[in-house]
């Protein structure tokens, strides 16, 4: 029997509807952090266990008559005009993933509804995937793990000039989330680090362990480029047909950002004549055509956009998610919170 002499929180959980499909929500929210939730929400939308979300909030109205909260994830339907219309009490979006410009109308913020992302531990295996396609990359691993196939095994590699990792001058593009944990990381090697950002200071970079400079300066110096940038109107095309151009001979583009980033027909050009190599976990189209020229040339490496949390660090979103949760029950600021303004230079 209950105590009734025991200390009791005055706070009231939140009622939080889960607005993400039972297969996201059973990925991203274990029991032991679904425990965590229970502790500071009242959970709306679930039935024996599970959320009936899917696809649409029509099955869910009534619940979002009284939602506080908005859990979202991988599969909410938008989140529009009318769905605020029908939620009078909503206080908060918290989404147990990386973009919210996917789903969330701009009219969120015009109702004062406070937003926040997951994107921050999303950016983390995003980085671990990176540098260690910076490593490999040094090495010339990915062009003679087919040639080691297919050959006699002395090495190096005819024609493919191994950089190695001592020295060598790395270009970051973007110091976004990824970027700074992807610089961060490049601490622990000897190499030379540029970076470039519109946003970024000279001092700001320095800091990061950098030296600021621009796009073209990047490109023409550093043996390996990493993008970083997020896709907007104003950077689709952004690795262009001149930046290719410009990088060395033997230089390698590693591209985990997004594939709209670069022009992919002077990118095709640029790796078909062997002169570059490229590493792309995404790319524009997405998937490629099986006629791709990027999935048979030699000196390119396609994976199919596995850099973000996969697997077992599909936890850290739900648990990131969670914590913005227990910060709203206290009376705290969201620690990462999007706003408005936020919109035109977030991914």
């Amino acid at each position: 029997m209950p105590n009734p002499y025991a200390a009791q929180d005055p706070r009231p959980r939140l009622r939080t509807l889960v607005a993400m499909p039972a297969g996201t929500w059973t990925q991203v929210v274990t029991p032991p952090v679904r425990q965590r939730l229970e502790g500071v929400a009242e959970l709306l939308g679930l039935q024996d266990g599970v959320p009936v979300l899917d696809g649409s909030f029509d099955v869910v109205r009534g619940a979002l008559t009284r939602a506080e909260v908005l859990l979202t994830g991988w599969g909410c339907p938008p989140i529009t005009a009318d769905v605020l219309d029908a939620a009078p009490s909503l206080r908060a979006i918290v989404h147990a993933a990386g973009t919210i410009k996917t789903f969330v109308d701009p009219v969120v913020f015009e109702r004062g509804i406070v937003v926040s992302s997951a994107a921050a531990a999303n950016a983390i295996p995003v980085a671990e995937f990176a540098l260690a396609a910076i490593v490999l990359a040094g090495k010339r691993a990915f062009r003679h793990r087919d040639w080691y196939r297919t050959v006699d095994r002395s090495r190096p590699l005819p024609g493919a000039p191994v950089i190695g990792n001592l020295g060598t001058t790395i270009g970051v593009v973007g110091a976004s989330r990824i970027g700074r944990l992807v610089l961060e990381r490049l601490r622990g090697l000897d190499v030379d680090v540029l970076v470039s950002d519109p946003y970024l200071s000279e001092s700001e970079a320095a800091a990061l362990g950098a030296t600021w400079c621009d796009l073209k300066t990047l490109f023409s110096t550093a043996d390996i480029v990493s993008l970083h940038a997020p896709l907007l109107p104003e950077t689709r095309g952004l690795v262009s047909a001149e930046l290719l151009a410009a990088m060395p001979d033997g230089a390698v583009l590693i591209n985990t950002a997004r594939g709209g980033l670069i022009d992919q027909a002077a990118l095709e050009r640029e790796c078909a004549s062997g002169r570059i190599d490229a590493v792309l976990d995404v790319t524009d189209p997405e998937p490629l055509p099986a006629t791709s020229p990027l999935l048979h040339l030699p000196n390119v490496f396609v994976t199919p956009h596995l850099a973000g949390a996969m697997g077992n660090e599909v936890v850290r979103l739900g648990a990131a998610a969670v914590a913005e949760i227990e910060r709203l029950a206290a009376g705290l600021e969201l620690a990462h919170g999007i706003g408005r303004e936020d919109l035109a230079r977030i991914a």
